[in-house]
């Protein structure tokens, strides 16, 4: 590729990231482009000669784009025309994550606009193209805490809240104090939506489920976001989306018969497969906390074993103790 061409393509791919999202500083941009940050500013130079009306907000360090411009049409790929199609329509219209649908009218609209051949391609695809997340919780009554959220995150609006715990649900217990909550990101983990941010009242950030607010108003008090926050931060090395306090290296031993499920599936960003010549493998990673993966062992049943931390041993134990003597064993 010319020196030249591959500039144009940055430069374009530059564009296209201010345009669609404000958080694009100098640095993110040099890392999602594979350039130093002396070539970033560099090529805004030369989007500033062009006449494109970006300007560079102080506050956040960011670049964005003056809201009444408009990049001409791009021209998509069938390959991704039929990446986007796929997201919208089987995962976006049909909801499998909660809150979506308006995806699939955006792709609608996209679609009748992409060529005659593409569009002809795509039809005879259809039928054969199919995704299936696992099954969401049902989200009825959850529209108006999303949007709430939302909104106080794009407004920094302080909400004043109430919510039922599992802890306050399994107890019994009824708390009514109310607290008031700092949202920094929706994130949607699994089966459900999650608003993470500043828990007032045990003045931390925590995650929240947005079907177990059971009261959520706007307030007209303002808020920041911490500059250095970051969900991938704020998750950590969790298994799933619950980081402890404490990290560990967990090794598990797999038998045969599940050892090709285990290593072709990527379970964790951490982990690494070592094969046994019986067929049998080790499973590695690190965690920050083990609520999460003890249930993932043990929905292994007896097809596991794990031989480190003992912290994690004992915990198998204990829940195969109590699991034994539900069903009568000794």
């Amino acid at each position: 590729m010319s020196a030249d061409y591959s500039r144009i393509h940055r430069l374009l791919k530059i564009l296209t990231l201010i345009q669609s999202d404000s958080t694009w500083t100098a640095g993110r941009l040099a890392t999602e482009c594979e350039v130093s940050e002396r070539t970033i500013y560099r090529d805004m130079k030369m989007l500033e000669g062009a006449g494109i009306p970006y300007f560079y907000d102080p506050q956040t360090r960011s670049y964005h784009i003056r809201r009444d411009f408009f990049m001409p049409p791009v021209e998509l790929t069938f390959d991704e025309s039929l990446a986007l199609i796929a997201l919208g329509e089987h995962i976006g219209a049909k909801e499998q994550i909660p809150l979506t649908k308006a995806a699939g009218r955006a792709i609608a609209k996209v679609r009748s606009q992409l060529p005659d051949k593409v569009q002809h391609e795509l039809a005879s695809l259809d039928r054969h193209i199919a995704i299936e997340l696992a099954r969401a919780g049902p989200y009825e009554g959850i529209e108006d805490v999303y949007e709430l959220v939302r909104t106080a995150i794009t407004k920094r609006r302080v909400l004043s809240c109430r919510y039922e715990s599992i802890e306050q649900t399994v107890k019994g217990k009824k708390n009514d104090q109310g607290f008031k909550f700092r949202p920094y990101s929706l994130f949607f983990n699994q089966r459900a939506w999650y608003a993470v941010g500043h828990h007032g009242g045990r003045g931390e950030v925590r995650n929240l489920k947005l079907n177990r607010f059971t009261q959520i108003e706007l307030t007209g008090q303002g808020y920041k976001i911490p500059k250095g926050f970051s969900l991938d931060d704020h998750l950590g090395n969790a298994w799933r989306m619950i980081r402890g306090d404490k990290t560990y290296k967990v090794e598990i031993w797999f038998d045969p018969t599940f050892a090709e499920t285990i290593a072709d599936t990527h379970w964790h960003p951490t982990q690494e497969v070592q094969w046994n010549e019986d067929g049998s493998i080790l499973f590695r990673c690190t965690v920050d906390g083990l609520d999460e993966i003890v249930w993932w062992v043990l929905s292994m049943g007896s097809h596991c074993v794990v031989k480190k931390p003992k912290a994690l041993v004992d915990r198998v134990r204990k829940h195969g103790t109590a699991l034994l003597a539900a069903y009568g064993g000794s």
